[in-house]
């Protein structure tokens, strides 16, 4: 189950704003900048970010067809703003997230389960 196209409109026009102010910094958030690919301007979206051992992985509450997810992928990578550090991102994958919930810290892990998201993005750093 993904969340409704409704509330990521909303989210796009209202929280995003907000939430570039401090996203880059905190734990357990980052900005994904990435992009467009027909029109080759940089967006910076904010999203759920977890670091892994080589990587991160990106929980997608809305889905794998998200312009920013599409774009990321059609580009091979971008750069992620993490705990104040500008990171380069390469292979973006997307998995079920049933196989990448141990990944996850246990909280993620169990919204995860329990909104029913059925993929995660991984991302290695480059």
């Amino acid at each position: 189950m993904r969340l409704p196209d409704k509330l990521a409109r909303f989210n796009r026009h209202v929280t995003n704003p907000i939430q570039r102010l401090w996203a880059g910094r905190l734990p357990g958030f980052g900005i994904i900048e990435h992009v467009g690919r027909r029109t080759g301007t940089t967006y910076r979206t904010p999203v759920n970010v977890y670091r892994l051992p080589d990587g991160f992985v990106v929980v997608l509450f809305y889905g794998a067809q998200r312009d920013w997810v599409r774009n990321l992928r059609a580009a091979g990578g971008g750069r992620l703003v993490h705990r104040g550090r500008r990171l380069r991102i390469t292979e973006p994958t997307v998995v079920p997230s049933l196989s990448a919930t141990d990944l996850l810290p246990h909280l993620p892990a169990l919204l995860v389960k329990r909104l029913r998201v059925e993929n995660v993005l991984q991302l290695r750093e480059a």
